[in-house]
């Protein structure tokens, strides 16, 4: 038997109980048969927005959101007839209703008192959206959503000045402070221009300079080449702080350099009135931030200096200095979203998954955009399949009649006999996207659009000269649009060439069909006439005993045994954080390196690693190309998967590399990287 409580003299265990019952820090209801709240402490009615003689009589099922009532009365029956205690967080967090309709995210433990004689279910409830590592993962889905908004205005936007007045107004907001500016250095580098802000003070006007003395803030940030956090400017020693600043009320900072191929050309910084304001994640936010803002820059001048280009070499260089940044960055943003959707406290939180699908979304367009730009050079890795065209081209028109103006009638046609296509499905789809976004522009007034497939008769002479033998696709867009004239139908694919007027268009539509499908060993055909329409016609060779490109994330989890060994060289921090998830997620035992050095040290004798994942560009030391063919000599065996955010990098390792290694472009999704691992250890065996 339990020995009796010792109490001090006037307390009784009913009173110590009750007040025990008050006090505990998490909220407790004691809940009848019936599901009615017997009792409930002070903690539960403030979590749950009623006072406790609310609470008190109240059923639970008026606790639980709407959406999922029936599911819980059905589980709460269930339950009654079978009590057994459940301990806080051995179960997915849940999601509790509170007065006012707002709902909170918790975890809730049961504690039945049947075996103690009375017909009662104590419920424990814990508010988990005070925990760190919830805020931490909310708030690192809020900043991705803010750095893809960046990225689809970068993308979008063909004035660097409209981004420089925007990103202090994204960092301003997505870090909730007063103020943020972007200074940029002059061509003298005497002194630091304003070239956008929020919450600007009086000597720090739009256009105005300053000097750039190591002795200022601004100074030294760009002598540290590197972030600089103020924690209180009033204690600040490592420079003079402008009285302006303490007269602002201005108390910390954050400053990040902004940068234009590894040169210092500015600085992004942030500011408030509260002491130690800034963290980790404000600082690794603001430098991608500012990394971004940096490759955009370039893009700009880039873009600048090849108004007059001709050649569609001329275009891969300006899309090759940005895809490798902006790469790495959408797989670190794609990654970390993708963990963070799956994680159970998003479960039920519908707040939190719309700003992850949100951000996934734009960071998805982001990936795609840059895509266009690689098209048209013909410097973007395809991943050809077997397309079902009539599969493609349905859902396609129905996104369009949603989306274009309603004067334009849309049909399709596909014949009953249309083999499929072998090509890239994704490229094919944004392809035929340009062509009605062109096609709907030639029809101000409305118009038909007008899809058809079917496999490919007799061609032309010149198509078949340029086609070779075999069999063909002919997918043909027909608008009854303005039509094009001689002049404009000769140079209708040329990049950068285009009819409408300042800010309608790039002239990049027509080229990247262009460059698409002739990579995809295919030809284009352009019909036009003017006042009557225009038809473009994609022929594209026939699958040969395929079957449809189909999602394989699910095959392809299966098919990476779990176990694998794996050794991982990235030298981007976060991206290797995004691939240790992602691989811990598929089973993986895995050894990760930041250089091919390092790696080469792990390759010993006694090694007994399945696969080798590693990027191509490794900094400034050894290839991952070059450790690849090092450690295949060490290990034959050893299965090699090479990536990349460089479209040219993994062509040319397409072409110099042996048939059995595996090429994964960036950025890329936990079922991506599974299928390419599986490909590579088919591949290896």
């Amino acid at each position: 038997m339990t020995p009796p409580l010792s109490l001090p003299d006037g307390f009784d265990e009913r009173t110590v109980f009750r007040t025990l019952f008050a006090a505990y820090p998490d909220g407790l209801l004691l809940v009848d048969a019936q599901g009615l709240i017997v009792l409930a402490n002070p903690t539960a009615a403030s979590l749950l927005g009623y006072r406790v003689d609310e609470l008190i009589g109240t059923s639970v099922d008026a606790l639980v959101p709407d959406a999922i009532r029936p599911r819980h009365a059905s589980y709460r029956n269930a339950y009654a007839h079978a009590p057994r205690a459940r301990p806080m967080g051995t179960q997915m967090e849940l999601v509790a209703k509170r007065r006012d309709g707002s709902e909170v995210m918790v975890e809730i433990a049961l504690s039945p008192l049947q075996d103690h004689g009375l017909p009662f279910v104590v419920a424990a409830i814990r508010d988990i959206g005070a925990y760190p590592r919830v805020k931490q993962a909310l708030q690192r889905a809020r900043y991705s959503e803010y750095l893809a908004r960046l990225g689809r205005l970068a993308v979008d936007a063909r004035d660097p000045k409209l981004l420089l007045q925007q990103v202090p107004a994204i960092a301003a907001e997505a870090l909730e402070v007063e103020m943020a500016v972007v200074f940029v250095l002059e061509a003298s580098g005497l002194e630091l221009r304003v070239a956008g802000g929020v919450g600007l003070i009086a000597d720090e006007a739009l256009g105005a300079t300053i000097a750039n003395r190591s002795d200022t803030p601004l100074g030294f940030v760009l002598a540290q080449g590197r972030p600089v956090v103020v924690e209180d400017f009033r204690s600040e020693q490592r420079f003079t702080v402008p009285p302006g600043y303490l007269e602002a009320g201005l108390v910390s900072a954050l400053a990040v350099p902004l940068s234009d191929r590894g040169r210092v050309i500015g600085a992004l910084k942030v500011r408030s009135r509260r002491a130690r304001r800034f963290d980790d994640d404000e600082q690794r936010f603001l430098e991608s931030l500012a990394n971004l803002l940096g490759t955009c820059l370039q893009r700009a001048q880039t873009e600048e200096a090849l108004n007059h280009a001709q050649r569609l070499e001329s275009v891969g260089q300006l899309t090759g200095g940005i895809a490798h940044d902006f790469n790495n960055l959408l797989t670190v943003i794609q990654g970390n979203l993708q963990v963070l959707e799956e994680r159970p406290a998003l479960a039920e939180d519908s707040v939190g998954q719309q700003l992850v699908g949100a951000a996934m979304r734009a960071s998805r367009r982001g990936a795609e955009l840059t895509g266009k730009l690689l098209a048209f050079s013909r410097r973007q890795v395809l991943l050809p399949c077997a397309v079902d065209v009539h599969s493609l081209l349905h859902p396609l028109t129905d996104i369009l009649r949603r989306t274009l103006d309603q004067r334009i009638r849309i049909t399709v046609e596909v014949a009953p006999d249309c083999p499929m296509a072998l090509a890239d499905a994704g490229q094919l789809e944004a392809a035929l996207l340009n062509i009605a976004i062109n096609a709907r522009d030639a029809m101000l007034d409305g118009g038909t659009l007008h899809f058809s497939a079917a496999a490919a008769g007799a061609l032309p002479d010149a198509l078949r000269q340029e086609l070779g033998e075999g069999r063909f696709v002919c997918i043909a867009v027909a608008d009854t649009g303005t039509g094009m004239s001689d002049a404009v139908k000769e140079r209708a694919f040329e990049p950068f060439f285009t009819t409408k007027e300042a800010g309608r268009g790039t002239g990049l539509g027509l080229s990247t069909v262009y460059g698409f499908v002739k990579q995809s060993q295919g030809a284009v055909g352009l019909d036009s006439t003017p006042g009557q329409g225009t038809t473009i016609s994609l022929y594209l060779p026939v699958a040969q005993g395929a079957q449809a490109g189909l999602p394989e994330a699910d095959a392809a989890g299966n098919a990476v045994p779990a176990g694998l060994k794996v050794l991982v060289v990235e030298d981007d921090a976060e991206v290797r954080a995004v691939a240790r998830h992602f691989l811990h997620g598929l089973g993986c035992v895995l050894s990760v390196c930041a250089s091919a050095e390092q790696a080469l040290q792990l390759l010993t004798p006694q090694a007994d690693f399945d696969l080798l994942l590693t990027d191509i560009a490794l900094g400034a030391g050894m290839r991952g190309t070059e450790l690849a063919r090092i450690a295949q000599q060490r290990r034959p065996g050893l299965a090699i998967l090479l990536m990349s955010g460089f479209s040219s990098e993994l062509l040319d390792a397409d072409r110099e590399s042996p048939a059995d290694w595996e090429l994964l472009p960036k950025p890329y999704s936990r079922s991506e990287l599974a299928q390419a691992m599986a490909r590579a250890l088919g591949q290896g065996r």
